[in-house]
This record gives C-alpha cells, sequence and structure tokens, in this order.
C-alpha cells in the first residue's frame, strides 16, 4: 500500500553537536525558515518520539520531548547527536500557487511535450545556484519555467522540455548525447 501525501514521513532537522553543557544542541534545519521549527507542534523521531525545539541563537536550540523533559546537560544532548527530526506533510503550512515542497515534486511522472516519458522525478537538487531535478532515467533538468512549463500535481505529472545542450538519439529510450 502507499502512503498519501499528507502522511508521508519529512525529514525536517537533524540534531548536532551539543553547544555549552546545559543540554542545547545545534540544529540543522532543514526548511527555508528554521523559525518554522518552533511553530510545529508534530516533529517527532524514528522512533515516534515528540519534540519541541526552542530557538535561543542561530542554529542553537533547546529540545524538550513530548513530556515537556528538557536536555538536561551536555552529556544528555550527546545521546541525541545525528538524530533525524520528522513531521508529516500534512502538517506543513499550504504553498503559494508557484512554490513547491520538494517532497510533493518527488515521484512525478516526467512526460515530453508529446507525452513521452522521460522517467520519474527521483531527487530534487538545490545547491543555491538553482533547483533543479534528477529523474531516473538519469537526466538532470533545471527547476526553470523554460524546462518545466507543467506541473500537475493532481495528475502527478511534470512536462520537461529538455534543454538544448542535451541531444536524443532515437526514440527517448534510446541513447542519450550532450552536446559539447
Amino acid at each position: 500500500m502507499t502512503r498519501s501525501a499528507s502522511d508521508q514521513k519529512i525529514h525536517i532537522a537533524t540534531i548536532g553537536r551539543p553547544h555549552g553543557v546545559k543540554g542545547l544542541v545545534r540544529l540543522h534545519s532543514l526548511t527555508e525558515t528554521p523559525s518554522l521549527l518552533e511553530e510545529l507542534d508534530h516533529l517527532f523521531d524514528d522512533q515516534g518520539q515528540k519534540w519541541h525545539v526552542r530557538w535561543v541563537s542561530p542554529n542553537i536550540a533547546a529540545l524538550t520531548d513530548g513530556q515537556g523533559q528538557a536536555l538536561s546537560d551536555r552529556t544528555m544532548a550527546e545521546k541525541f547527536v545525528n538524530k533525524r527530526l520528522y513531521i508529516l506533510r500534512s502538517s506543513l503550512p499550504v504553498t503559494e500557487e508557484e512554490d513547491f515542497y520538494h517532497i510533493d515534486l518527488i515521484g512525478l511522472k516526467a512526460l515530453s511535450p508529446k507525452g513521452d516519458s522521460l522517467g520519474t522525478v527521483t531527487i530534487v537538487h538545490d545547491y543555491g545556484a538553482g533547483t533543479s531535478l534528477e529523474l531516473d532515467s538519469g537526466f538532470i533538468i533545471p527547476f526553470t519555467r523554460a524546462c518545466v512549463p507543467t506541473i500537475d500535481l493532481e495528475k502527478k505529472e511534470v512536462v520537461i522540455i529538455l534543454p538544448d545542450e542535451v541531444e536524443v538519439e532515437g526514440d527517448l529510450d534510446g541513447e542519450v548525447k550532450i552536446r559539447a
């Protein structure tokens, strides 16, 4: 059985090493707006333990578990290094019309403008210089309006216009060459 998009578990932060001796930790947020983590009441780890975040300075947080118990000292905080924190997709705020969560794009069928299959979106890369979509067929496509003119989340499809640098010989299942 496949999970619906609303109950998908999304990795949203990772607990880093302790900061000081009072149980504070470095918290690596995977959100564009780290302050959002404070507003979320539904953070949980791999074991289902609930967590609450309170930022004390940039990247430094005080964590309390679902019973309201804070990490009391450095030794306790060390036990949680590299623990991943998650949220269900349904708990995230609604996006604007032209904004997308990465999780909403992963798994979309990629089609050419003619309807030929190009693969499935497997990864969304965002290294700061621009977002790109990686397909299971090996294509990495700039996530721009020119290359991705249509996104239909209800149909779970995305239309891809391959950049001029990508040359396909034969049908789309054939060999792909990159022009120099």
